[in-house]
């Protein structure tokens, strides 16, 4: 390795190991809180046709259906939520607390929440704990 490029690997090492070292760090730190997350429902058998769709139809799919897929999340359909989108899974079938999606609705994180503000109202409380339930039951 001739001198010059030697000065150039060390220049771009001592370069990307801080930059390396605070993505790490910010992964860590996104850790969301999960104790903030409404419980799950208590109801059984709940559907994506008739419990969950109304939710997002409501309120999700202005941003994320068959016109308009922000993040390249759909959630028009139940193969579509089940995809994800970018931050795949989104989705994590028999486990809500540890499913992006919910995280999201939940506005646990507030870089991430859905809708963002100003974007439309906030889903209620029973409405994630909805979801969670059905999230919870395997997503069908």
């Amino acid at each position: 390795m001739t001198k010059n490029r030697m000065i150039t690997f060390r220049l771009l090492r001592q370069a990307t190991l801080p930059a390396l070292l605070a993505a790490v760090g910010s992964i860590h730190a996104a850790a969301p809180d999960l104790s903030k997350l409404p419980p799950a429902a208590q109801r059984t058998g709940v559907t994506f046709a008739k419990d969950i769709e109304p939710i997002f139809k409501a309120a999700c799919t202005k941003c994320h259906g068959d016109m308009k897929h922000k993040g390249g999340l759909r959630l028009d359909t139940l193969e579509a939520t089940l995809k994800g989108g970018e931050n795949a899974p989104n989705v994590i079938k028999g486990d809500s607390a540890k499913s992006t999606l919910v995280h999201s609705i939940a506005r646990l994180d507030p870089d991430a929440a859905m809708p963002p503000d100003g974007k439309g109202d906030p889903l209620s409380k029973e409405q994630i704990a909805l979801i969670r339930a059905w999230i919870d039951q395997g997503a069908k």
